[in-house]
This record gives structure tokens, C-alpha cells and sequence, in this order.
């Protein structure tokens, strides 16, 4: 039975500023009038500055996301309710409501029970399955099948294992070889999520590259904290010396490059997923492996294998010889790629011991190698 549209949006209303909301989306348009957005979603998160609502909006060309609290989010929600929306569906941890604008101008109403996903606190639901929301607008804009969605996931986890509780604000973070960015972005995502402020340059070769995801960055309504600059990893400008590095899949001895210069400026944390390790397997080619270890590089399959074991053994004797904490972890499924390490570390400051030092350098002399690091760390 239609009921009064103007008591039916008053209830809405406090359902949106209800601590018990889930989730809520309003879309459609009622007849003769059009909103000046497509769609709004709203849901609660839990930010390092507290519980807000959060809000995304989108006028058909980008996604825009804002948190509020208190007397700034009743004024969002009123702002929202005075568009004219054909439909708005409201979840709390109690109830569903659902609420059609007929031609009329009335409203239909459609109560129920809270459903199952509603029904379980929204914030351990997400912690549980995903670090960022499969229907984050990131994804509407950098395309989100299951395998791109288990990659960022599987980053964010590994990211979050690396981090404090606490973190610096503001938090600055470079990423070196970004490419198109949609970890740099998902990193950007995540972590806004935990402080207040986060500063975000994504350093990568091509020109094309800064050109494309400056435009994504104002896509997502985040270009003013995340920028891109062109320019080689050791080359490329960066203003502040990061807090976070991330070099994700940097070819070769990119990757040793990325890694000298975060230890250069004394990073707190760095994450490496290493990719194609030509350097070494090079240096092996054609040299004669100590005795008993013939077998293990007398074929050309084995002895990649062997220098991809050996590169990032190497690199991460020499991040701990340089003041760091190493753990080398999966990244993701290696079902999903071959290149699946991750070298996380943790700067300690603490000096090298005689031990780390002399492993090392017998590590070294034993197969007649040279690391590239070591190089650009000297």
C-alpha cells in the first residue's frame, strides 16, 4: 500500500544514521527529474580517527568518496534524501528496508529481517573475506575480475602483516616501477583507511604511464595524494624521502635499484616482489659450480631456478647487513604466476653481525658472484 513518501524518507533517514547500518544504496530516478548522481552507496567503516559513514557517489563519469561523522554526515544523508532517487535499499543489522518511488509520487515499502550478510557486523565481514572492498570504486575503474581482486588482497595482506599497529601521519609511500598503478592505488585505498593523511608517488619510466594513471587518479577523486612522476627508479624525483617503498614485479635489477634507493633513505618498510633474475643466472653461465654442486647448474633450467633462489637469498643477506629485518613470503598463489616471492622488510637499525657479514661474503666467493646490489650499495 503506497505511504507517505516524506515519513517513509524520515525513517530512512534514521536508519542511514543508525550505528546498526550495514549498507545502504540509493539509484533510479523518479518520473520527470533526474539526481545529479547515478548512484550513492553508504556504509560504516572503522577508521584510525574512529567510526564513520562512508559515501560513495557517482555521477556516471567517476566515483567519489568521502567519510563523515556526526553533524557532517546527518548533513550528507539530508542532501542525499532531497535527491530525487527512484529507490533507495537500506540494511541494518536488525532489518531490510526497501522503498520505490511510484509515478505518483508515493512510496512503496518492502520491510523484512535483517539478511545473512546484513545481519553480521560490516567490519568483520570485510576483515574476514576482503582488506578492500570487492565493490570498492577502484575496481570500477581499473576492471576487478576474481584474479586482479585475489591480487590486491593478497598484497593488502602482506602489506598489513609488514605494518605496525601505529603508523606515522603523515604516511608517505613511493612505489618504484608502478606501471599502471592498481596496487599503488589499492595500497593508496587500504591505508587512507588507517590514517589521516597519506602521501603516495608512483614512479615508473614512461611518460604514457604518469599520463595514464594521473587521469585515474582523478577518477578516483585521490590526486591530490596520489601523483605520478616519470623518470628512471634511481633517477626519478621524489620529494620526501618515503616511509613505505614498494617495488612490485620491477624487472631484473630494477628490483636492486628500487631496493638501494629505499635503503638509501632509510625506509621504514619495504615490500619486493622480484621478477626475471637475469643478473645472476648470467654470472653462473659458463662458470663452474663448487664441487658438490655440478648437477645443479650443469642445466640451463636448473641453474635459472638456482639463481632466482640465490638473487633473493643474496638480497636479503644484504638488506639485514644494511640495518633490516627480512621475511620472504609467498605473494600470491603460485597457480596464479611463477613470480611469487615477496621480500618484506623492517627497518631495525641494528648493526650487521660478524657472522651475517662472513655468511655472506662466503655465499659470494663460493659461486663467483657479484650481486648488483651489492654494487649500488657500495
Amino acid at each position: 500500500m503506497p505511504q507517505s513518501l516524506e515519513a517513509v524518507l524520515a525513517e530512512v533517514r534514521d536508519l542511514l544514521l543508525d550505528p546498526a547500518l550495514t549498507r545502504a544504496v540509493a539509484a533510479g530516478r523518479r518520473r520527470g527529474v533526474t539526481p545529479s548522481v547515478q548512484r550513492a552507496e553508504l556504509r560504516p567503516v572503522e577508521l584510525k580517527t574512529g567510526r564513520k559513514l562512508q559515501i560513495v557517489t557517482n555521477d556516471g563519469s567517476r566515483p567519489y568518496t568521502r567519510n563523515v561523522s556526526g553533524g557532517e554526515a546527518a548533513a550528507a544523508v539530508d542532501a542525499l534524501l532531497a535527491e530525487p532517487f527512484g529507490n533507495w535499499h537500506v540494511e541494518t543489522a536488525t532489518s531490510t528496508v526497501q522503498v520505490r518511488v511510484t509515478k505518483k509520487g508515493d512510496a512503496q515499502v518492502h520491510r523484512s529481517g535483517a539478511s545473512t550478510a546484513a545481519a553480521a557486523p560490516a567490519q568483520h565481514d570485510r576483515a574476514k573475506q576482503w582488506l578492500l572492498d570487492p565493490g570498492d570504486p577502484l575496481f570500477t575503474v581499473i576492471g576487478g575480475n576474481a584474479a586482479k581482486r585475489r591480487q590486491v588482497d593478497a598484497f593488502l595482506r602482506a602489506l598489513a602483516a609488514t605494518l605496525p599497529e601505529e603508523l606515522p601521519s603523515p604516511l608517505r609511500v613511493v612505489d618504484l616501477g608502478c606501471g599502471n598503478a592498481y596496487l599503488t592505488f589499492a595500497a593508496y585505498r587500504y591505508l587512507a583507511d588507517r590514517v589521516a593523511d597519506v602521501r603516495v608517488v608512483g614512479v615508473d619510466v614512461r611518460e604514457d604511464q604518469r599520463v595514464r594513471n594521473t587521469a585515474v587518479a582523478e577518477e578516483l577523486g585521490c590526486a591530490d595524494a596520489v601523483r605520478f612522476v616519470a623518470g628512471t627508479i634511481e633517477d626519478a624525483r621524489v620529494d620526501e624521502a618515503p616511509d613505505l617503498v614498494l617495488a612490485l614485479h620491477a624487472c631484473d635489477t630494477a628490483t636492486d635499484q628500487a631496493l638501494a634507493r629505499a635503503v638509501r633513505w632509510n625506509a621504514r618498510w619495504v615490500l619486493a616482489a622480484p621478477c626475471c633474475h637475469h643478473d645472476i643466472a648470467a654470472q653462473l653461465k659458463g662458470r663452474a659450480a663448487p664441487a658438490p654442486y655440478a648437477e645443479v647448474t650443469r642445466n640451463a633450467i636448473l641453474r635459472e631456478r638456482f639463481a632466482d633462489v640465490l638473487t633473493d637469498s643474496l638480497r636479503s643477506s644484504l638488506l639485514r647487513l644494511n640495518g633490516y629485518k627480512v621475511d620472504v613470503v609467498e605473494f600470491v598463489d603460485s597457480q596464479h604466476t611463477p613470480r611469487n616471492l615477496l621480500l618484506r622488510a623492517r627497518r631495525t637499525g641494528a648493526a650487521p653481525t660478524d657472522d651475517q657479514r662472513s655468511e655472506y661474503e662466503t655465499l659470494t666467493a663460493q659461486w663467483g658472484v657479484t650481486p648488483a646490489l651489492e654494487k649500488l650499495l657500495a
